[in-house]
């Protein structure tokens, strides 16, 4: 689960972290009344969406006063924001953040994530900050330092200093920065987060370091035990398909293609997207059912991936184990009764039950294209939709 940037910023300050005093608001209102408690001679006007990219897109402003902040606020507020991670839609934006500037002396690059190969935390860190830290690692691989920490309650001052060696600072300034990555590290471990990017980190003139700009992601299946963080979901920066298939706990995710997926098991869904890949078409979605799905969950699947305009076929591709076949034909059944299937369908089933969820499929008058395997139901949805 993502949040935004001034939600972040207030989690780490709640570690210990020091980031700019700032103000959010939904409202231009709302926002220049808190704006007069701010303690600064600029003003940094910041839009508060999911993605990154935010300043080359023009929506981070740094303005002189109450009356020019007015003015960008209104030209920003309700704006769709494109940026490289946004795609051609852009997301609008329906809150902002104003935060103190700062004077900026050196900007750094921090960020730390779970390691699954290793099961351990990696800290990144670079003395190239407020860049994309994918191109400091093509252009400049030597700019960045990897340092693998063992999953423990605290992390120690040798591996602090390793992993802030790159930023060659000395007395006050890098016992601060030691503070920050402890403060980082008990905020990943507590909250049960999967990335905490600092980008920039920086040191100012006055010798503080300062995180300037702060991106967060929570595990989502940790949610049920951080019922704090869960209060932060903004509902508006979601895909309405996506939260609608969370509330079945389906594992959806909308992508660009032509042909739906569906299917039980997030590697054979995989196998199953890159199949029809091989044959010249694109996937619209990932869906895993999962497991053990119910009737309802499966024809609230087979809803979700109709609601996508841009579907022109559904590939099902079902292996039974704990998930029944038949389970998954009468589904099917169910939600054809209640939506107008105008494209499409082919089904593959092996597995648990498959000779009675074929006769379900059989009888139910639906107009479905069976297939042997996968490669067949793969060549054959290719060319349904042609």
């Amino acid at each position: 689960m993502n949040i935004h940037e001034h939600q972040a910023k207030q989690i780490l300050k709640k570690f210990g972290a020091v980031v700019p005093e700032g103000v959010f608001g939904f409202t231009v209102e709302e926002l220049l009344e808190k704006c007069k408690l701010l303690k600064t001679d600029k003003f940094v006007l910041k839009a508060q969406i999911h993605a990154g990219g935010r300043g080359k897109a023009g929506g981070v402003k740094i303005l002189d006063n109450l009356e020019d902040l007015k003015k960008s606020a209104k030209e920003l507020l309700g704006k769709k924001l494109i940026t490289h991670q946004t795609g051609p839609e852009g997301r609008e934006i329906k809150r902002l953040y104003v935060e103190a500037s700062s004077n900026i002396l050196k900007e750094f690059y921090l960020s730390c994530l779970v390691d699954r190969a290793t099961s351990k935390i990696a800290f990144i860190s670079s003395d190239q900050g407020g860049m994309d830290i994918e191109e400091v690692a093509i252009k400049s691989p030597n700019k960045i330092l990897t340092t693998k920490v063992e999953l423990k309650d605290e992390i120690s001052n040798e591996q602090c200093e390793k992993i802030i060696r790159i930023f060659n600072l000395e007395g006050n300034s890098k016992k601060e920065a030691i503070s920050l990555i402890k403060s980082i590290y008990k905020m990943f471990i507590k909250t049960d987060a999967n990335m905490v990017e600092i980008n920039p980190l920086i040191l100012t003139k006055e010798k503080k370091i300062i995180c300037l700009d702060a991106k967060v992601n929570f595990d989502s299946n940790a949610l049920f035990r951080q019922p704090d963080i869960l209060k932060l979901r903004d509902l508006n920066e979601e895909d309405p398909a996506e939260i609608e298939a969370s509330k079945f706990d389906l594992a959806y995710i909308k992508l660009d293609g032509s042909i739906g997926c569906m299917v039980n098991g997030a590697g054979l869904a995989m196998a199953t997207m890159d199949i029809i890949k091989l044959y010249g078409e694109e996937p619209a979605n990932f869906l895993d059912v999962g497991g053990g799905a119910s009737k309802e969950k499966v024809s609230a699947a087979f809803k979700i991936i109709l609601s996508d305009k841009n579907v022109k076929g559904i590939l099902i591709n079902i292996f039974g184990g704990i998930m029944r076949c038949d389970v998954l034909a009468q589904g099917v059944v169910d939600a054809a009764k209640e939506i107008n299937i105008s494209v499409p369908l082919v089904v593959r089933l092996a597995g648990t039950n498959f000779k009675e969820g074929k006769r379900i499929l059989d009888n139910s008058g639906l107009k479905l294209i069976s297939a042997e395997n996968l490669d067949d139901a793969a060549k054959k949805i290719v060319k349904a939709i042609k």
